[in-house]
C-alpha cells in the first residue's frame, strides 16, 4: 500500500530519496538472492539440454549395440515392376523368377431384370463361400447403385448409361473390392412377392477374378509356382517381401545384399549424437572475456566450468569412446580422437574399408564401444535415477528454495518501507509541532513590555 509524499514538509529534507537509499541497502541481501536463482535457474535450463542430448545419444547407442541393427539388408530387383523389401531376417541371397500373371478383381457387367416383383428388390452375392444379401430402397438405378456400394458388400458399382441423355440406358457394372481368385463373385435377385424365390442374373465378364502367379526357377527341372491373392508375395525369401505390377516373361532377378548404408548409418548416428554431447559440454564450459569500463578484461567461466558432475561426465564419454575393445583399436573403423579439439572424428572411407574386409569385426568394435557409451548416457540421463536427472531435481529444487526466501524478503522489504515512511512522518510533524511553540514563544516574548533604566 502506497504512503502518501511528505518530502520537505518542514525539514525541507528529501525523504523519499532517503528512504529509497536506506531500502537500497537493506535490500543488498535479497539481491544477492535474486542473482543466485538467475544463476542457478540458467544451470537447470543447461543441464536439461545436456540430459535430453544425453537421452538421444543414449537411443543411438543402443541401436548399435543390437545384433538385429547390423544384419540390416536390401533387396533389389533387375525389373522395375519387381519391388522388393527386406525386413528382419533377410539373408544375403538370390532368386530368379518370372511374373506369369498378377492378382486382379472381377469386373463384370450384369443383366439386371426388366422388372421386379416388389418395390425394394432384393440381391444376393456369393463371393467366397459367404452371401451378402443387398435390398435397394426402390427399384430407381441409382438406389440400386448405392446399395451395392454400401459398406461390407465386398463390390463396388458403377452406372453405365449406354442410350442418350434423353432415353438413358444403364448397364449395371460390378468390380469386386478385393483381388484373388477366391474373390469371385456370382449374382442373383430374389422373386416373388415374399422374396421367398431366387434368380440367377447373368454377369459377363470384363475381368476375371485371379491370383498373382510367379514361376520359380523357370526353365528348370525345379521349377515352381507361388500364387498370391494379391500383387505382394509375403516372405518369398526369408525376411522378403515382393510385389509385383505387370507380367514379366523374361526372368527376374532378385538379390538381397547387406546394407551397408543402414549399417554405416549405425556408427555415424552414435557418432554424431557422441559430437553433439561433447559440444555441448565444451560450448558451456568455455570460458568468456569482457572489458571492464577502465579497460581491464574480465574472464569469466562458462556455465559448466568447475562442476565436477559434468566433468566426471566428459571424462567417461571420453574413456568410453577411446579404450580398446577386446584389444582392437577404434582407430580401425576410423574413430580417432583429435588432438587439437578434443573431438571424436570419424572417417567413413576407412569404415567402409573396413567392413567390406571384416564387417564381423567392426560389428564388435562399434557394438563394444556403444555398449559402453550407453551404459554412461543412460547412467546420467536415466529419468528415475541418472546422475543427471537427480543433479537437476536438486538444483529446482534450490530454485524453489530461493524463490520462497526471496519472496520472504518483499515482504520484510514492504514492511521496513512502511515503518521508515511512518519514522519520517512522524519527525516532520515532531519539527511543525516544535515551529508551531518556538512561533509562539517568539510571539509572546516580543508583547512583553518593555522597561527602561
Amino acid at each position: 500500500m502506497g504512503s502518501l509524499g511528505i518530502d520537505g514538509l518542514v525539514s525541507g529534507l528529501n525523504t523519499t530519496d532517503l528512504i529509497n537509499q536506506l531500502m537500497l541497502a537493506e535490500a543488498g541481501p535479497q539481491r544477492l538472492l535474486v542473482s543466485k536463482q538467475s544463476s542457478t535457474s540458467s544451470m537447470v535450463t543447461a543441464l536439461q539440454a545436456l540430459n535430453a542430448k544425453l537421452s538421444s545419444l543414449g537411443d543411438a547407442a543402443t541401436a548399435a549395440t543390437k545384433t538385429s541393427s547390423w544384419a540390416a539388408a536390401h533387396a533389389t530387383s533387375s525389373h522395375s515392376s519387381v519391388t522388393a523389401t527386406a525386413t528382419a531376417g533377410a539373408q544375403p541371397s538370390t532368386l530368379s523368377f518370372t511374373v506369369s500373371q498378377v492378382a486382379q478383381s472381377q469386373s463384370s457387367l450384369v443383366t439386371l431384370p426388366s422388372g421386379y416383383d416388389t418395390t425394394t428388390p432384393s440381391f444376393t452375392i456369393s463371393q467366397g463361400g459367404v452371401d451378402t444379401v443387398v435390398t435397394a430402397a426402390s427399384s430407381d438405378i441409382t438406389d440400386i447403385v448405392s446399395a451395392f456400394n454400401a459398406s461390407g458388400t465386398g463390390v463396388k458399382a458403377a452406372a453405365v448409361n449406354v442410350g442418350t441423355a434423353a432415353a438413358p440406358e444403364y448397364r449395371l457394372q460390378l468390380t469386386g473390392v478385393e483381388t484373388g481368385a477366391g474373390k469371385g463373385f456370382s449374382l442373383s435377385v430374389a422373386t416373388g412377392a415374399d422374396g421367398s424365390g431366387t434368380q440367377p442374373l447373368t454377369l459377363n465378364d470384363v475381368r476375371t477374378a485371379q491370383d498373382a502367379r510367379l514361376t520359380l526357377w523357370a526353365g528348370t527341372a525345379f521349377e515352381q509356382p507361388v500364387t498370391s491373392s494379391t500383387n505382394t508375395f509375403s516372405g518369398l525369401m526369408a525376411g522378403v517381401d515382393v510385389t509385383v505390377t505387370q507380367v514379366e516373361a523374361e526372368p527376374v532377378s532378385l538379390t538381397v545384399a547387406r546394407d551397408d548404408a543402414a549399417v554405416t548409418k549405425l556408427a555415424t548416428d552414435l557418432m554424431g549424437s557422441l559430437g553433439v554431447v561433447m559440444s555441448e559440454i565444451s560450448s558451456r564450459t568455455a570460458p568468456t572475456t569482457t572489458t571492464a569500463a577502465d579497460g581491464r578484461s574480465i574472464v569469466t567461466g562458462g556455465l559448466f566450468s568447475g562442476d565436477s558432475a559434468v566433468r566426471g561426465l566428459q571424462q567417461q564419454l571420453q574413456s568410453a569412446m577411446a579404450f580398446p575393445v577386446d584389444g582392437m583399436s577404434p582407430s580401425e573403423v576410423g574413430i580417432s580422437i583429435n588432438a587439437k579439439t578434443g573431438q571424436f572424428d570419424f572417417d567413413e572411407e576407412k569404415f567402409a574399408a573396413a567392413l567390406a574386409a571384416d564387417p564381423a569385426r567392426v560389428e564388435k568394435i562399434v557394438s563394444g564401444l556403444a555398449a559402453r557409451v550407453g551404459e554412461v548416457a543412460t547412467g546420467a540421463s536415466d529419468k528415475y535415477e541418472g546422475t543427471l536427472t537427480l543433479k537437476i531435481q536438486s538444483q529446482e529444487g534450490m530454485v524453489k528454495s530461493l524463490g520462497e526466501q526471496i519472496a520472504s524478503w518483499d515482504l520484510r522489504l514492504a514492511s521496513r518501507r512502511e515503518g521508515l515512511q511512518k519514522t519520517y512522518a512522524a519527525l516532520e510533524v515532531s519539527l511543525s509541532n516544535l515551529q508551531s511553540q518556538s512561533s509562539w514563544l517568539t510571539s509572546q516574548i516580543a508583547s512583553l513590555p518593555s522597561t527602561s533604566s
